[in-house]
């Protein structure tokens, strides 16, 4: 039998949900910012990494402020995860060949276009929420709305990544 743990826990969730809100400071510092992003999680590289363009905004603010968080939600299955990490720019050409998939289509012409780049994020934290889905998370409220009691939701965790 395989021992998980709670890094083992945050990586498979990051993985398995994929798209996630990414959160950066704007240029002056003063104002957070989130887009939607598609992750490709590498934990044997200790990165997550997007594919972004180099005429965006996001690659500005992470050159004048690297911290960054993450966060990735399956509203479904009611798990949520929230990375903070620091965040750099790449112009790896073979990671963008890596990486890239058809969808990618809709935002460049193909992986050789000169204006994508690699934004890597190295994690340090990491805090996920892990319930059993909304229907048995549903019927736990409604119980403990009825008896009182508090419900157990699933397991809240935060672990250094």
């Amino acid at each position: 039998m395989t021992h998980h743990t709670d890094q083992d826990r945050a990586w498979e969730m990051i993985e398995q949900i994929g798209m996630c809100m990414l959160v950066t400071h704007d240029g002056a510092g003063d104002q957070l910012r989130a887009r939607p992003m598609d992750a490709h999680a590498a934990r044997e590289e200790d990165a997550i990494y997007f594919l972004t363009d180099v005429r965006s905004h996001k690659d500005d603010e992470v050159e004048i402020n690297d911290n960054i968080c993450l966060t990735f939600a399956d509203n479904g299955g009611w798990r949520f995860v929230s990375v903070t990490g620091t965040a750099n720019v790449l112009d790896d050409r073979r990671k963008v060949h890596e990486l890239w998939s058809p969808e990618n289509k809709a935002f460049w012409d193909g992986k050789d276009d000169p204006n994508i780049r690699v934004l890597k994020v190295r994690p340090s934290q990491a805090e996920f929420w892990d319930s059993p889905g909304k229907i048995v998370a549903t019927v736990k409220m409604a119980t403990a709305a009825i008896t009182g009691s508090k419900p157990s939701l699933g397991e809240n965790r935060k672990v250094v990544l």
